[in-house]
């Protein structure tokens, strides 16, 4: 899985408001910073979560009419962006007769009903869980899950991510697990008969 938490360098211009005048420079142009970025969705950066540090601060300007100050600056700010095909981990935090609501850090993505597992799945409304027909696997509210960015969009009015479980891999992380262990036949750690044999005369010995 690749790294959804990045960090992006920002040359802007920031207006300190009055209020926050007569402090500290870094700390002021800091919460200007903050109370305008985080928490918005950026169509190239994703999520603004955090300002990371403060790298250069200009020269203050006083515009007409403006009881502010304008600084040239150069800042880093901590955004959570998922890329397409990228591969996630969250929980189910809701399940609706359409799809899965996955969270994933700071932001939610769904899952649509066609793309939760490659079986014909149905929806119990009464108990807000998936089952598989032929599978009779089952995805509930809380269970923590991998899947793929199919769609992602942000900053545009429809914000929105998409995902998929339906790939090899992919699934709810009980699933993964049983996979794996069906792939593999028996158990990592059962010995083969031979050595348990060999290992059993051993101890006779």
């Amino acid at each position: 899985m690749r790294v959804l938490y990045r960090i992006a360098t920002i040359e802007d211009r920031i207006r300190v408001p009055p209020e926050k005048l007569g402090t500290d420079v870094a700390k002021a142009l800091r919460a200007a910073i903050s109370e305008q970025m985080e928490g918005v969705l950026n169509s190239r950066l994703g999520m603004v979560l955090s300002v990371a540090s403060i790298d250069r601060i200009g020269e203050g300007k006083i515009m007409p009419n403006d009881p502010g100050v304008y600084y040239d600056a150069e800042f880093r700010l901590l955004s959570f962006k998922p890329e397409m095909n990228e591969v996630v981990e969250g929980e189910v935090i809701d399940n609706t007769e359409f799809g899965a609501f996955v969270r994933m850090g700071p932001m939610d993505g769904l899952v649509h009903i066609s793309q939760l597992m490659d079986d014909f799945v149905s929806f119990d409304a009464k108990n807000s869980v998936f089952l598989g027909k032929e599978s009779k696997r089952t995805l509930k509210e809380g269970d923590m899950v991998r899947a793929r960015v199919i769609a992602a969009s942000f900053g545009s009015g429809d914000n929105k991510i998409g995902l998929t479980m339906r790939q090899s891999g992919l699934g709810v992380l009980s699933w993964i697990e049983d996979d794996k262990r069906k792939a593999g036949g028996k158990p990592d750690k059962a010995e083969k008969p031979e050595k348990k044999e060999k290992k059993e005369k051993k101890e006779k010995e």
